[in-house]
């Protein structure tokens, strides 16, 4: 999630605005292929948003949910796996931001979702709440001094899992002095550990990975540039694998697209954006018919071709990522041994903005044993100044306690009052 991911409820501009909402609504799980029986919750959600302006806001607020029938016998009143876990604590921070893109230093704290870092060949479109009974808070620290930027992140502040850093040098302000157009000419490195420790226990994995860019033609809102980079698993010896690639970026006043196309070769186990969206069930159990942990799957050497698209389109202007027509972003990646990953979101805001609609999906392992499929659909409507409805549903995948993960469809229904000042 962007550093600027906060929800406006005043609009835009340098004052201080807020918003408190409180959502109340019904939450069905349904366990599928006939294991247990569904259970049925009351769910509240109160939120709290302050804007500072560019520079700092802060957004809280966690659902709690309430058994009203079904579960285990002997079960809470609240549904424990929300928070039976110090990193579970973390998820009453949706949002904290400290300094902008401007900045000498900046920090985010908060759900990460579709984050990739930097280059993104290790971590690329990751989700720290893919597993629905895992909610820690991420949080990524930006620096930029001269001609390094660092970026340094932690999926969990709370808890021992994915630590990692990028530092890019810009090679023609190291070279040259500081340049009208920064960012021409860069060279990466980053590295990735999981240590394993929250979220359920899983084997510790490090990666590394070395990236050049080139922008190559620059024009008015528009940048292509080219990409080449290697990296490899430092404790396992063949582990490796490489990326050429082009990328294009344009920038209007109502247009934000991003688009990226890479030939990759992986080997011994290694591929690029290993930690991706299904990282955090992966990790527990990858898609294949041995249900074990990603790091011990095996994983056949080949080529793959990526490709990616973010586009944020506004009729009026671009604004916060809240006050878009528009917003799609998708991945896919097909290798040439028959496998294909897919994952993508779409959101539309309809009839003056008052209905916004959203539809997302992830499928990994396509024409392999064992693909994985994950869908989500969401509505809301505002029709009146405060209240509005909203509605949702899909499949998850829940982990058990020796790590199998069990597909669930569940079903939520709502309404929900704000006031915004």
């Amino acid at each position: 999630m962007p550093a600027d991911a906060l929800p406006t409820a005043a609009g835009e501009g340098g004052g201080w605005s807020s918003l408190l909402s409180l959502e109340a609504s019904t939450l069905a799980l349904v366990p599928r292929g006939g294991g247990g029986e569904p259970v049925g919750y009351a769910q509240l959600s109160p939120m709290l948003v302050v804007d500072g302006g560019g520079e700092w806001g802060l957004h809280v607020g966690a659902p709690v949910r309430l058994r009203l029938w079904g579960g285990e016998a002997g079960a809470g009143r609240v549904r424990k796996e929300d928070w039976d876990s110090l990193s579970d604590w973390g998820q009453v921070v949706r949002a904290l931001k400290l300094g902008s893109e401007a900045s000498v230093v900046a920090l985010w704290v908060g759900a990460m979702e579709d984050y990739s870092l930097l280059s993104g060949h290790l971590v690329r479109r990751y989700s720290n709440r893919a597993n629905p009974d895992y909610h820690p808070a991420g949080g990524y620290l930006t620096s930029s001094v001269g001609p390094l930027f660092v970026e340094v992140f932690s999926s969990d502040m709370l808890g021992a899992r994915l630590v990692g850093a990028q530092a890019e040098v810009d090679l023609a302000h190291m070279l040259t002095g500081p340049l009208r157009e920064p960012g021409r000419y860069t060279l990466g490195l980053s590295a990735v550990r999981d240590w394993g420790r929250a979220g359920g226990q899983s084997p510790q994995v490090t990666l590394a990975h070395v990236d050049g860019t080139a922008v190559v033609v620059v024009r008015p809102g528009f940048e292509l540039h080219v990409l080449a980079g290697w990296g490899g698993r430092p404790d396992t010896a063949g582990a490796w694998g490489a990326v050429v690639g082009m990328g294009a970026d344009a920038l209007t006043p109502t247009l934000d697209m991003k688009l990226r196309l890479e030939v990759r070769r992986q080997r011994g186990g290694f591929r690029q954006g290993y930690f991706g969206p299904d990282y955090e069930l992966a990790r527990l159990s990858a898609v294949s018919r041995s249900g074990t942990p990603v790091t011990q799957a095996p994983f056949p050497e080949g080529l793959s071709a990526y490709g990616e698209a973010v586009v944020g389109w506004d009729g009026v202007r671009l604004g916060e990522v809240l006050q878009r027509h528009l917003h799609l972003s998708v991945g896919a990646e097909v290798f040439n041994w028959g496998r294909v990953d897919v994952d993508g979101r779409l959101a539309m805001q309809l009839a003056e903005r008052s209905l916004e609609v959203a539809v997302s999906g992830l499928a990994r392992g396509l024409g392999q044993p064992g693909a994985r499929h994950l869908y989500l659909a969401e509505v809301r409507w505002r029709f009146g100044r405060r209240l509005y409805a909203l509605a949702q549903g899909g499949t998850r995948l829940y982990p058990g306690a020796d790590g199998t993960l069990s597909p669930v469809a569940f079903a939520s229904l709502g309404m929900g009052v704000d006031d915004a000042r």
